[in-house]
């Protein structure tokens, strides 16, 4: 599921869903409705491409992923894991869930 949310008067963040109503990816800040809607069109390429996923291990030792467009620049993150296998299961869900975004999304 995604949601799409207004910040504030200049932001939007987007966040995706699992069936269950886990984040499996929260956005950074976009500046605006049209930059965060040609990032989502652009998702389904992106996650087919393994470049676009940094693992990363934070100071308490739990697991997460970076999500980066083809650029470098950060889209989101995803929530903490408590194990490598559960970080790479939220990054095969992920890639489910966007696989299964309609291709035009009603925005």
């Amino acid at each position: 599921m995604l949601e799409i949310k207004k910040e504030s008067d200049t932001t939007y963040t987007f966040s995706l869903q699992s069936e269950s109503g886990q984040a499996l990816l929260t956005s950074v800040p976009f500046n605006s409705r049209a930059e965060i809607d040609d990032t989502i069109a652009k998702l389904k390429i992106l996650v087919g491409q393994s470049s676009v996923f940094e693992r990363k291990t934070d100071y308490n030792g739990k697991f997460l992923f970076i999500m980066k467009n083809t650029e470098g620049k950060i889209i989101g993150k995803s929530m903490l894991y408590s194990s490598e296998a559960g970080m790479e299961n939220g990054i095969k869900n992920l890639k489910t869930s966007i696989s299964l975004l309609p291709d035009a999304i009603g925005l």
